[in-house]
């Protein structure tokens, strides 16, 4: 297997790079249009546009800082050791010798055991791999807790959530066959603890599925995880966060305690059993993936039920992954990530990001108060308000909802204050605002 030391020692272009003897002259591809479908713009000229235009996406949850020279430094040496150059496949238990040498396990491991250690996961008692994308790991938590509740009781559970919750959690409750109890919100559109009690005192014969969301999609509301659980004492239940966003930049914040594993007040005490963070969010990965991480306990038991489904042994051992064949590249690149200078920079990333959403939430109230601009806590990069001009919403790539504001169905629209999202840019958005927009009736 390749470890970091062996390939961190190769020199130059490395003896797995591939030599420019091999491949043709001219190598410069040229879009031809002649050769693409009618209907199909091919242009590489308009992506290169986008480099330019990406500091005004403040609709969406991506962070669209171009990446620092040491990741693309960290890259070359990835390509110089042969990683992505040729098939690596990450297949099965990365806490597992692999059958498939050409792999990046010790790289997942690693990242693993470092941002377990960020979330409060116990010494020795971590588990987890890096996912395909935040809806991958959401499926990897749900999947694992159906098992695990399933195996204890010989019942299906129950899946609880919110309106609130992401999309993906109701297709994977589809996916995976589960009957829905839908639990009220609150007025910030975070779980109301008191009807999820109430909602399983109504259903005392079935396990609990409980997935709550750190940070929702359209608000950025947070389901009280604490309360959640005294809710859930004396029932049989499995709770899951999707924490995609705000489980990025929580950990580097005076608020990490809300994605910790370990309570504050009681070490000994597990707060939740599985969490998924998204990795092209707040850290700003070039493509999709994910973190998904849990205690080695419940992998553990889950892998041994997992094994009377699964059981390849080409692999040589039950790989306790949903997926078989897994992205080995992302892993080795996404390693750089739980380094300590990347961690100083996302910390320092954090801080500006939540002065930044404070800033744009007093700005807006206090010039744009007819917007009825919201930040529902103080932990939240959201801020949502009554939509503006179609101009403004095509502009800045805002996403749209209606909302049920005082019974009343109103569209809204919202700003979420990602990396990139400086004072600059942060004021052209509140002066196109002011050219734009006049008070809505």
């Amino acid at each position: 297997m390749l470890t970091r030391r062996r390939f961190l020692g190769y020199g130059g272009a490395g003896i797995l790079a591939v030599s420019s003897g091999c491949r043709p002259q001219h190598l410069d591809w040229v879009v031809n249009q002649a050769e693409a479908s009618p209907e199909i713009n091919l242009s590489l000229a308009d992506k290169a546009k986008l480099k330019t235009q990406k500091n005004l996406l403040l609709g969406y949850p991506v962070n669209m800082n171009t990446l620092s020279d040491d990741f693309f430094a960290w890259r070359r040496q990835l390509l110089d050791a042969g990683i992505n150059t040729f098939a690596y496949n990450n297949v099965g238990n990365p806490f597992k010798d692999s059958a498939i040498p050409n792999n990046t396990h010790d790289f997942e491991q690693e990242l693993i055991l470092r941002f377990g250690k960020l979330y409060g996961f116990p010494p020795g008692n971590t588990w987890g791999f890096l996912s395909h994308s935040g809806t991958d790991s959401n499926m990897h938590g749900m999947y694992m807790g159906r098992t695990l509740l399933k195996g204890r009781t010989g019942v299906l559970p129950k899946a609880y959530f919110t309106k609130e919750a992401h999309y993906s959690i109701q297709i994977l409750r589809d996916l995976l066959g589960l009957e829905t109890v839908l639990i009220e919100t609150l007025p910030d559109g975070g779980m109301d603890p008191n009807d999820l009690k109430q909602k399983l005192a109504d259903n005392p014969s079935h396990p609990a599925l409980v997935i709550a969301t750190i940070g929702t999609t359209f608000k950025g509301a947070i389901d009280q995880v604490d309360r959640i659980q005294e809710a859930l004492k004396g029932y049989t239940s499995h709770l899951h966060l999707d924490a995609a966003l705000f489980g990025g930049y929580l950990p580097f914040t005076a608020h990490a305690g809300e994605v910790s594993y370990q309570s504050q007040s009681n070490p000994a005490l597990a707060r939740y059993d599985s969490i998924a963070v998204s990795c092209h969010k707040f850290f700003g990965f070039p493509s999709p993936a994910g973190l998904f991480i849990t205690t080695k306990s419940h992998f553990d038991e889950f892998n041994e039920l997992f094994s009377q489904i699964h059981n390849p042994e080409y692999i040589h051992h039950v790989p306790g992954t949903i997926t078989c064949s897994r992205d080995a590249v992302k892993p080795a690149e996404f390693y750089f990530f739980s380094t300590p200078s990347a961690m100083d920079k996302l910390a320092e990333d954090a801080r500006s990001m939540l002065q930044n959403a404070v800033y744009l939430m007093e700005q807006m109230q206090s010039h744009f108060s007819y917007l009825q601009p919201t930040r529902v806590n103080d932990r939240s990069n959201t801020i949502f308000f009554r939509k503006p001009s179609d101009r403004i919403v095509e502009k800045y790539s805002l996403a749209t909802m209606h909302l049920d504001i005082n019974h009343q169905k109103q569209e809204y629209a919202h700003v979420v204050v990602m990396p990139h999202a400086d004072r600059k840019v942060l004021t052209e958005f509140m002066t196109d605002l002011d050219k734009d927009s006049m008070p809505l009736s």
